[in-house]
């Protein structure tokens, strides 16, 4: 799976990608890839548990995708095709003044920077569907594809009122038409609001109730984080953190929350394989059965698959190790059948 981080010049994408990924982007006129880390207390306790020789946590690709420059044919053109190439997008807005970093329109608005990129994305699915449908309509077996003409039609008029393509209700057979496309308000998105140092505590920001009435009509989650706090906080120890933590009021660090948000608005989750070699996290869909699950760790466990011994995190982390969990009766063994719930901790049984 592939977040691309979206947005207009210097909003603090570049910032954010480093933050998530720890990696410092080489080239900032083309989209620089890298791999984001999912927070997770979950691992860190079982780690401390096992004391294993490594932790894995759960993965995710990121990509810093190069500002959109609104009016620019060929920049937006390399935009497009960046976004195209992402399964979820992180829309970076800026909402804080700074006179060292200008704002490409000279002044914060940050629903106006929100309409400007969807604008962009909407204009681009506008034009394929249009396309789309003139080559419809020329075809010789155009009566074969009278689904297909309808549904586009449907989603011209959600488009043609400033619609994401992702709020229009779709029935079995146009989702299996869907697949053949790549609608760019399609995508699963996420904005994130990047607040000036002053303003994390109380979260307040310029056209605030106006962002989340936007967001909210659109179906759009927010995250607010100030990239310049999450570099210092990147910085410090982890007992420093905490402090830090206090002082402004947070649970969390911005970038927990971006990961963690992003990770849910992909319909991922994770379960956990733990021992003194490696505590682990496995990334799979919500809705996966147990056999197709233990087939993430290896094709020949998901061939043999026997049985799956499954304990929750929670009655884990409740009770403090297996021999309690199986005293309470809180141990199972589950069938290939059997939906993987997040945090469950697993191990597989096979014979291959």
């Amino acid at each position: 799976m592939q977040l691309g981080i979206i947005g207009l010049p210097m909003v603090g994408k570049t910032t954010l990608f480093e933050l998530l990924t720890e990696h410092s982007p080489n080239n900032q006129a083309k989209a620089n890839m890298g791999i984001a880390k999912i927070p997770d207390g979950r691992i860190d306790y079982l780690s401390s548990v096992y004391q294993p020789k490594k932790t894995t946590y759960a993965q995710l690709e990121v990509v810093d995708i190069p500002g959109l420059i609104p009016d620019n044919e060929k920049g937006a053109n390399i935009f497009l095709d960046s976004v195209r190439k992402a399964d979820a997008l992180l829309h970076v807005v800026c909402a804080f003044d700074n006179a060292e970093i200008p704002h490409y329109y000279d002044a914060v608005e940050p629903l106006r920077d929100i309409e400007t990129v969807a604008y962009e994305l909407l204009i681009a699915d506008l034009d394929l569907i249009e396309k789309r449908m003139e080559r419809i309509h020329q075809n010789k077996k155009k009566n074969q594809m009278l689904k297909e003409l309808a549904l586009l039609e449907r989603l011209q008029d959600a488009l043609e009122k400033e619609l994401p393509i992702s709020a229009v209700t779709l029935d079995e057979e146009e989702e299996l038409i869907m697949n053949s496309y790549q609608f760019l308000t399609m995508k699963p998105m996420l904005v994130c609001i990047n607040l000036g140092e002053d303003d994390i505590s109380s979260g307040s920001y310029k056209q605030k109730q106006e962002v989340e009435n936007y967001c909210q009509e659109k179906g759009i989650p927010i995250v607010t984080v100030s990239a310049s706090i999450e570099r210092e906080i990147a910085e410090l120890e982890a007992e420093e953190k905490e402090e830090f933590y206090k002082d402004l009021g947070i649970s969390e660090s911005g970038i927990e929350k971006i990961a963690r948000s992003m990770y849910e608005r992909l319909g991922l989750i994770s379960f956990f394989t733990v021992g003194d070699d490696e505590v682990k996290a496995w990334t799979i869909n919500a809705g996966t059965n147990a056999r197709m699950a233990a087939g993430k760790i290896h094709s020949d466990i998901e061939r043999g698959f026997i049985r799956a011994e499954v304990v929750a995190y929670q009655d884990y982390y409740e009770h403090k190790s297996m021999a309690a969990v199986k005293e309470e009766g809180l141990f199972r063994l589950e069938g290939k059948e059997y939906m993987i719930q997040d945090g469950d901790i697993v191990h597989f049984r096979f014979n291959v």
